[in-house]
């Protein structure tokens, strides 16, 4: 065993010398001075991580030290979201403070485009020394470096939890060993570079997206010693599990196939539970690493004198379904699947132990950090900078937002999503891509006395002057966003996938 160790630690040095070789021609080495008086911005990006999956956000037993820290030394936004639910339609609003159906990248598989302005190229072009490192997970067979950004390590694809290609700067190398760990010492490593302009590191991590792989040191969670609390969508009876019946029609049912954890839809027997909980297990294994990774970031910002003089973000790009509502995955608008977590550290505006309550998305970064920064707005951004209410100054802020998730033709069962949430409340419907009705029934939840969304409240007689409000409302927004009708024309090609009947 010493043997096959000490071999991948010789493969993973390897690969990491030849990434440090790329660093230093990557550009100039710069004589070091005093920086300009501008924050540097590192922003950390992790893979459908929940806003609840860190101790400091309540977590029953998982222990995420570096995120508490973090919030503990800045602030932690209790009440941040996604416009959209998916990957990179939400990585393009976290980079150009648009909503979706106006940056375009409406699914998995489309790019970010190249002349699309973005926060990264205004700080490039604002003399900032900018840098990607991770998943880019925009454009899946394109790992060329993008615009906007000196220096470039990403992947195609989704990469791999072990032994991931990277594209280093043009140079393609397999880098041996698990990836959070990979892109934390590659990050560590251009951190350290001399430099005399201020820097924007985006760090993006694979985890905790699947299939959920943890390191050897964390697989013991995803065993039988950590019990599952099964949420709201699971009851036991005569000792069994369960899990309930009602949910979205979506192939991103608790019945589907848990991304290899289960090869076929089982009936709902004990067996199935287990592999269940197996899967929720490993989710949470793998945040443990960027827990770690995030603690090796922080010290060596310390090292290098830089740690309050750079703005720190830590964030995800959407939520995810861990039985709740009978769902995996994300896509559908229920908290789990659209809260993230938002944890921002910068003692210069930022008191210690500050908790935002307000509702903030993904589309206000952007606004944000070039606010923070003094460089010159977007010429358009739906977002807007919460850089007043992280110091902790009161401020007239929005108390809806609307959501929009549009259909992907590569996953027939997932409807079109079209919602508001307020403070209190959340009403969404499911309209048809062809402009016929809705495909499912229309749900409205009471946040305040329902924060589990237990109880559909749509055809309470009582409740129909607030689902008009609420209507009304979201087609305010939508029109504000210059956003698409609720009922969208589909090419032909996507209509004759549409499925008529239910998943079985």
């Amino acid at each position: 065993m010493k043997e096959i160790r000490s071999t991948r630690n010789s493969r993973f040095r390897a690969g990491l010398l030849a990434a440090a070789c790329c660093l230093a021609l990557a550009g100039l080495s710069l004589a070091p001075r005093a920086l300009a008086a501008r924050p540097n911005v590192l922003f950390i990006l992790t893979d459908d991580q929940r806003w609840d999956c860190m101790s400091c956000a309540g977590h029953p037993w998982l222990k995420t030290p570096n995120m508490d820290r973090l919030a503990a030394e800045g602030a932690r936004f209790r009440n941040a979201f996604v416009t959209t639910s998916l990957c990179s339609p939400s990585r393009a609003s976290y980079l150009s403070g648009l909503y979706a159906h106006s940056h375009g990248v409406m699914n998995n598989f489309t790019d970010y485009p190249n002349n699309l302005p973005s926060f990264p190229k205004q700080l490039h072009a604002a003399g900032y020394e900018t840098a990607y490192i991770g998943k880019w997970h925009m454009g899946e067979e394109d790992d060329s470096r993008r615009p906007g950004f000196d220096f470039w390590v990403s992947h195609r694809g989704q990469g791999k939890y072990y032994d991931t290609e990277f594209n280093i700067n043009g140079r393609r190398a397999v880098i041996k060993g698990y990836y959070t760990h990979v892109v934390t010492r590659l990050a560590v490593d251009w951190l350290k570079r001399p430099r005399n302009r201020p820097f924007l590191l985006i760090l993006g991590h694979k985890a905790p997206h699947t299939p959920y792989t943890p390191e050897k040191k964390y697989q013991r969670l995803s065993g039988e010693e950590v019990e599952v609390n099964y949420p709201h969508s699971a009851f036991r009876l005569e000792g069994k599990p369960e899990w309930i019946k009602e949910r979205l029609d979506t192939w991103h049912g608790i019945y589907g196939p848990l991304y290899g954890f289960r090869k076929k839809f089982p009936d709902r027997s004990a067996a199935g539970v287990l592999d269940f909980d197996r899967f929720a297990r490993s989710y949470w294994a793998t945040i443990k690493s960027v827990d770690d990774s995030l603690g090796e970031i922080y010290q060596c910002l310390k090292e290098i004198g830089q740690l309050d003089n750079t703005l720190i973000i830590f964030a995800s790009d959407n939520g995810m379904f861990l039985g709740e509502h009978g769902m995996t995955d994300k896509r559908a608008m229920h908290e789990p699947s659209i809260r993230v977590p938002l944890l921002v550290r910068y003692p210069k505006l930022i008191r210690p132990g500050t908790v935002i309550n307000q509702q903030v998305l993904n589309v206000d970064l952007a606004p944000s950090i070039l606010d923070i920064c003094g460089a010159p707005p977007l010429p358009k951004t739906h977002g807007r900078s919460w850089k007043t209410l992280a110091a902790g100054k009161k401020v007239r802020w929005r108390k809806a937002w609307f959501y929009e998730y549009n259909y992907e033709k590569q996953f027939p069962y997932t409807p079109n999503v079209r919602g508001i949430r307020t403070d209190r409340w959340k009403y969404m419907h499911y309209p048809h891509g062809d402009g016929g009705p809705d495909r499912h029934k229309a749900e409205l939840y009471d946040l305040k006395n329902d924060p589990g969304e237990r109880r559909n409240l749509i055809d309470e007689p009582s409740c129909a002057p607030v689902v008009k409000r609420l209507q009304a409302e979201l087609r305010r927004l939508m029109a504000e966003t210059d956003a698409l009708p609720d009922r969208m024309p589909l090419d032909e090609g996507v209509k004759k996938v549409l499925p008529d009947e239910k998943i079985r």
